[in-house]
């Protein structure tokens, strides 16, 4: 599993995005984005020697097994890191205790056992210890801020609109991290039918990529004739070519009213300059830029650890 998990998208979607406002370059920093390859390097066992998510770090390692938490996956040094942070790492719930406790004798903390199988899932796909600890306290140390967006008609979007579970990406059909997370984001649909409705909100950076802004529009021209997924695959299949030139044939390739197009496509700036400043007041600063039930989501980028959110929203917080 670690190969799958930091192979299939070079991202840790904490906070930021790897497709910047403010930069040029890509953001490298785990409160930030933190490559994959760089992860891997070190493995599991770089750690730092700092608790730093909660607690004290306790002089000796309880190596106690969990109830309810299979660690059966982590043996050697990533066992004996697991140990270490899941009793010195705190509460999820914010209680002046350990994980460990948590999980072991304070049953009113539901999200304690998700916590630690987040934990040892981290450890198992060998994410370094540092970014574990930005992960752990980006989930459950930070007070949760949620935000409401605009989804009614007109928005595009794929799951059931009353499904439990709403996810709303802000991304730019130009920019390299994007198209390397669609395939995440399809398999999140794709494992959770009934469970996940997604919404696509136009986010183009067009200082960095011009022919973005033409994209969004194309996308929300063709979602006026039905036809948004098919036009949101071959977007991203054939960045950058973005142009209107590009985009009028992609139409032409669906088989949609060219007429109709070229009129939607010319009124959708406006629907797209309406989500570029929804994101702004979000706190959006790049792409891709996902929110999780209003909470902006900060885990890494993989369908493994949208389910861990997905099964702990609705253990917990339903």
């Amino acid at each position: 599993m670690a190969g799958a998990v930091l192979g299939v998208c070079a991202l840790l979607l904490t906070g930021g995005a790897s497709c910047t406002k403010e930069s040029k370059e890509s953001s490298s920093d785990p409160a930030g984005v933190v490559k994959a390859a760089d992860a891997a390097k070190g493995g599991a066992g770089r750690a730092t020697g700092a608790a730093g998510a909660g607690t004290a770090e306790p002089t000796e390692i309880d190596r106690t097994p969990l109830p309810g938490v299979d660690v059966s996956k982590l043996e050697g040094k990533r066992a004996d890191l697991f140990y270490k942070l899941v009793g010195s790492y705190s509460s999820p719930c914010g209680k002046a205790h350990s994980l460990r406790t948590s999980v072991t004798t304070d049953q009113a903390c539901k999200k304690a056992p998700f916590a630690a199988r987040y934990l040892a899932a981290m450890i198992e796909d060998e994410i370094p210890e540092e970014d574990i600890r930005t992960l752990y306290d980006a989930k459950y140390k930070k007070e949760p801020k949620r935000v409401t967006f605009a989804l009614g008609d007109g928005v595009p979007h794929e799951g059931p609109i009353d499904a439990p579970i709403q996810i709303v990406e802000f991304f730019d059909y130009g920019c390299p991290a994007c198209q390397d997370f669609k395939p995440v984001m399809d398999e999140v649909i794709a494992q959770n039918g009934s469970t996940v409705v997604v919404y696509y909100k136009q986010f183009p950076l067009t200082d960095k990529h011009p022919d973005s802004m033409s994209a969004a529009q194309a996308a929300l021209a063709a979602s006026a004739q039905g036809r948004y997924k098919e036009m949101h695959d071959l977007l991203f299949a054939n960045a950058p070519r973005h142009r209107r030139a590009d985009v009028l044939k992609y139409a032409k390739e669906l088989g949609l009213d060219i007429m109709k197009f070229e009129a939607d496509y010319a009124d959708a700036e406006k629907k797209v300059r309406a989500d570029i400043k929804e994101g702004d007041a979000a706190g959006v600063r790049g792409t891709p830029s996902i929110f999780f039930n209003g909470r902006q989501y900060e885990g890494p980028a993989h369908p493994r650890y949208f389910a861990f959110w997905i099964q702990e929203e609705l253990a917990v917080n339903r």
